[in-house]
C-alpha cells in the first residue's frame, strides 16, 4: 500500500505519494492528463531550473527573498540539474497550454527540497512556499516561455550547430578530394551535361552553409527572454530591475547570450521566435533529405544501379536476399526530415493560434522543436559517422556513363550548331552508335574534330568547390 501525505492549494487538499517531493498541482494534473506518453522533455526541465535558480539568485540580491531561503531553492534547482529527482516530473506534455501545471511542478518539487535542506519537512508544514518563495516575481506566463527560450538556445548551440559544421566540414573534404573527376551530370533524371563529383558535392556544401547562417540569424530572438512580463506582459509584481538582471543571470550561468525581451507583450504572446527559428530548421531537413537522396541514387547498385559513389556497408539489408546491403544512412534521415516536416507544421499551427496576451499551445511546440533539435543533430552524427565519412567514387563506373551520355553533343553546339548536335544525339540514341560515329556517318566532322571539341573535362567549366 502506498503511503501518502496531505498536500493543499487553492482548490483545497488532496493526497500525494509520500515519497514523491511534488505537491497539490502536479497531483491534479496527473489525474487529469492521461494523455498517452509524451513526457516534458528533460532539457525543459533542466531550464525550468536554471529559471528557478535565476530568479531566486536575483530575488535575494534585491532584498525580496531571505538569503537562506534563496540558497536552499539554488541548492535544489542544481540537484535537479546534476540529474537527481528525475522521477519528479512526470507530467505530460498534454496539459494546460500555458505549461502552468509544468511550472508549479518545478515549484512544489524545489519548494519541498529546499524544505528539507533547511531542515524542515515536505508538505504543507514546509519552510519554503512554492508560490511565495520559489515562483516569486513570476507567473506561469513568463517562466514557460523563458525555459522553452532556454532550452531550445542551449540545444541549438550545444547539440545541433556542432554536428551540422561536422557533417558540412565531412562534405567539404570529400569535394576538394573529388575536384578532378570528371562524371556525366542530371537534371530532371535524365543525362545533362559533365561535372565534376567534387562540385556536386560543393552544392551540398553550400546548402548546409546556407542553412547554418539561416539558423544563427535567428538565434538573437531565441536569446531574448519573457521573465519579468509576469502575467500578461506588464510586469506586476516584479521589482524595476529584475527582468534585466533575471537575464543577465541566465546569461552568466549558461554562458549563452540571453537578454531581457524588449517587449514583453510579444514574448508572452506569441511563439514567433521558436516558429522562425524552427522555419530554418525545416530548411536545414529540406537540404538533408536532398543530400540523403543524392547520396543513395548515386551509391544505387551494386550492378544495375548508378554506382557512381560507394558508400560504407554497415549492415545486412535483406532477411531473405543474401548479401544485400541498403543505404540505411539515407533512409533514418530521410525518415527523420519527414518527421521535422511534421513537426513544422504543428508549430506554424500552435505558434498562429495565440489569443490576446496569451500563448496556449507553448508545451506541443517546445516539445516538437526540442525533437526536431535532437532528431537533426543525431541524425546528421550518425549519417556523418557512418555514410558520409566514407564516401568513395567508383571511377571506372563514372567514366563508363561519361563516355555512354548523349549530351557530351552538348559541346558541338558553339561549332555546328544546336539543330545539327540534335540530329546527331537522336541518330546515335536511335541507331545504337556513339556520338562520334553518328557525327562521322552524318557528314558533321571528322573524327579528329569530334576529338578536339568533344573532352568532357574542357566541359565543367570554372567553377571550383567552396567558390
Amino acid at each position: 500500500m502506498v503511503t501518502v501525505r496531505r498536500e493543499k492549494d487553492s482548490m483545497g487538499a488532496i493526497e500525494v505519494p509520500a515519497d514523491k517531493l511534488w505537491g497539490a498541482q502536479t497531483q491534479r494534473s496527473l489525474e487529469h492528463f492521461r494523455i498517452s506518453t509524451e513526457k516534458m522533455p528533460v532539457s525543459l526541465i533542466h531550464a525550468l531550473a536554471l529559471t528557478k535558480r535565476a530568479a531566486a539568485k536575483v530575488n535575494q540580491d534585491l532584498g525580496l527573498l531571505a538569503a537562506e531561503k534563496a540558497s536552499a531553492i539554488i541548492q535544489a534547482a542544481d540537484e535537479v540539474l546534476a540529474g537527481k529527482h528525475a522521477d519528479e516530473f512526470p507530467l505530460a506534455i498534454w496539459q494546460t497550454g500555458s505549461g502552468t501545471q509544468s511550472n508549479m511542478n518545478m515549484n512544489e518539487v524545489l519548494a519541498n527540497r529546499a524544505s528539507e535542506i533547511l531542515g524542515g519537512v515536505r508538505g504543507m508544514e514546509r519552510k519554503v512556499h512554492p508560490n511565495d518563495d520559489v515562483n516569486k516575481s513570476q507567473s506561469s506566463n513568463d517562466v514557460f516561455p523563458t525555459a522553452m527560450h532556454v532550452a531550445a538556445l542551449l540545444a541549438l548551440r550545444e547539440h545541433l550547430i556542432p554536428q551540422l559544421s561536422a557533417l558540412t566540414d565531412t562534405l567539404r573534404d570529400k569535394s576538394h578530394a573529388f575536384a578532378d573527376i570528371v562524371k556525366i551530370g542530371r537534371t530532371h533524371l535524365q543525362d545533362a551535361t559533365p561535372l565534376t563529383l567534387g562540385q556536386e558535392i560543393s552544392g551540398w556544401v553550400a546548402m548546409l552553409e546556407h542553412n547554418l547562417r539561416h539558423i544563427e540569424h535567428s538565434l538573437p530572438h531565441v536569446a531574448e527572454l519573457a521573465l519579468g512580463g509576469t502575467a500578461v506582459g506588464t510586469g506586476l509584481n516584479t521589482h524595476p530591475e529584475y527582468a534585466r538582471r533575471v537575464a543577465e543571470e541566465l546569461a552568466t550561468i549558461t554562458a549563452a547570450p540571453f537578454v531581457t525581451a524588449p517587449n514583453k507583450f510579444e514574448a508572452l504572446a506569441t511563439c514567433d521566435a521558436l516558429v522562425q527559428a524552427h522555419g530554418a530548421l525545416k530548411g536545414l531537413a529540406a537540404s538533408l533529405m536532398k543530400i540523403a537522396n543524392d547520396v543513395r541514387w548515386l551509391a544505387s547498385g551494386p550492378r544495375c544501379g548508378i554506382g557512381e559513389i560507394a558508400i560504407p556497408e554497415n549492415e545486412p539489408g535483406s532477411s531473405i536476399m543474401p548479401g544485400k546491403v541498403n543505404p540505411t544512412q539515407c533512409e533514418a534521415v530521410t525518415m527523420l526530415c519527414c518527421q521535422v516536416m511534421g513537426n513544422d507544421v504543428a508549430i506554424n499551427m500552435g505558434g498562429a493560434s495565440g489569443n490576446f496576451e496569451l500563448n496556449v499551445y507553448r508545451p506541443m511546440v517546445i516539445h516538437n522543436f526540442l525533437q526536431t533539435v535532437r532528431l537533426l543533430a543525431d541524425g546528421m552524427e550518425s549519417f556523418n559517422k557512418h555514410c558520409a565519412s566514407g564516401i568513395e567514387p567508383n571511377r571506372e563506373r563514372i567514366t563508363q556513363l561519361l563516355n555512354e551520355s548523349l549530351m557530351l553533343v552538348t559541346a558541338l553546339n558553339t561549332h555546328i550548331g544546336y539543330d545539327k548536335a540534335a540530329e546527331i544525339a537522336k541518330k546515335a540514341h536511335k541507331e545504337g552508335l556513339t556520338l562520334k560515329a553518328s557525327a562521322v556517318a552524318l557528314g558533321y566532322l571528322s573524327d579528329e574534330e569530334f576529338d578536339a571539341w568533344v573532352r568532357p573535362e574542357l566541359m565543367v567549366g570554372s567553377m571550383t568547390p567552396g567558390r
